[in-house]
C-alpha cells in the first residue's frame, strides 16, 4: 500500500516535466491567511539529459531522419517513465520542509503559518481569536453600528420635510430626458407638467392622461 502523504493538501504543484526548465518545485500556503512557503526549486536531470541526447541525435542525423525521430521517441518514453517516481520523491521531501513552517490546528485541522497560530493552545487564531484584536473590532464595529443608528434617525427627520404626495415627472415630455423630479428638464429646459386635476371629480389625473383614471371624463 502506498505511503500516506500528511501535510499535503494544501500546495500548489509547479513541476515542470520536460525542456531545460525540468524540474520539481512545490508552494505550500497558510489555509487562513494563504501566505506561502515554496520548497525550492530541484532539476529534474533525467529532462535535462534527454534534452542533450535529442539534440545530440539530431545534430547528426538531421532532424527529420528517421533515427533522430527514433531516438527523440526513446529519450521522451524515458524521461516520462520515471517522471512520477521523481516527482513522488522529491514531493515528500519538499512535505517534510514544509512542516517546519506550517503548523496543525488541533480543533480545525487546517494547516496555519506561525503569524495564525497560538502555540500556547494549539489552535490558529481562527478556533482562538487574539483577546485584544477582538476587542479593538468590537469596539469599532460598536462605533460603526452607533454612528449608522444615528444616521437613520437624522435621515428620518430630513423625510419629514420631502414631499411624498405629490407625482413627480421622472422623464421628460418633450425630450425624453430623466428629470429626476426635476420641475425644468436638465437637458432641454423644458418646464415639466405636475399632475392635474380632473375636472369632473376633482382626482388628480397623472401627466398626460387623455382621460380621468377615476370617472373617464375627458382631459
Amino acid at each position: 500500500m502506498a505511503d500516506t502523504l500528511w501535510f499535503s493538501g494544501n500546495h500548489r504543484d509547479y513541476s515542470v516535466q520536460y525542456g531545460n526548465d525540468a524540474g520539481f518545485e512545490f508552494e505550500f500556503y497558510c489555509q487562513r491567511c494563504s501566505d506561502t512557503w515554496r520548497s525550492g526549486f530541484e532539476p529534474y536531470k533525467a529532462a535535462r539529459a534527454a534534452g542533450w541526447i535529442r539534440r545530440a541525435a539530431n545534430m547528426a542525423n538531421g532532424a527529420a531522419s528517421t533515427v533522430g525521430w527514433d531516438v527523440a521517441e526513446g529519450v521522451d518514453g524515458f524521461v516520462q517513465s520515471g517522471w512520477h517516481k521523481a516527482r513522488d520523491a522529491s514531493f515528500k521531501v519538499a512535505i517534510d520542509a514544509a512542516e517546519e513552517h506550517f503548523h496543525r490546528c488541533g480543533r480545525c485541522t487546517y494547516y496555519v503559518c506561525e503569524r495564525c497560530y497560538s502555540a500556547d493552545r494549539g489552535l490558529c487564531t481562527y478556533c482562538a481569536p487574539d483577546l485584544a484584536a477582538e476587542v479593538e473590532s468590537a469596539r469599532a464595529h460598536g462605533q460603526v453600528d452607533a454612528a449608522t443608528s444615528r444616521a437613520r434617525e437624522v435621515g428620518a427627520a430630513l423625510a419629514a420635510e420631502v414631499d411624498v404626495t405629490t407625482q413627480k415627472q421622472l422623464v421628460c415630455t418633450a425630450c425624453g430626458h430623466q428629470t429626476h423630479g426635476a420641475k425644468f428638464c436638465p437637458e432641454c429646459g423644458a418646464k415639466q407638467a405636475g399632475p392635474g386635476e380632473c375636472g369632473g371629480c376633482g382626482t388628480q389625473v397623472p401627466t398626460g392622461s387623455k382621460f380621468c383614471p377615476e370617472c373617464g371624463a375627458s382631459q
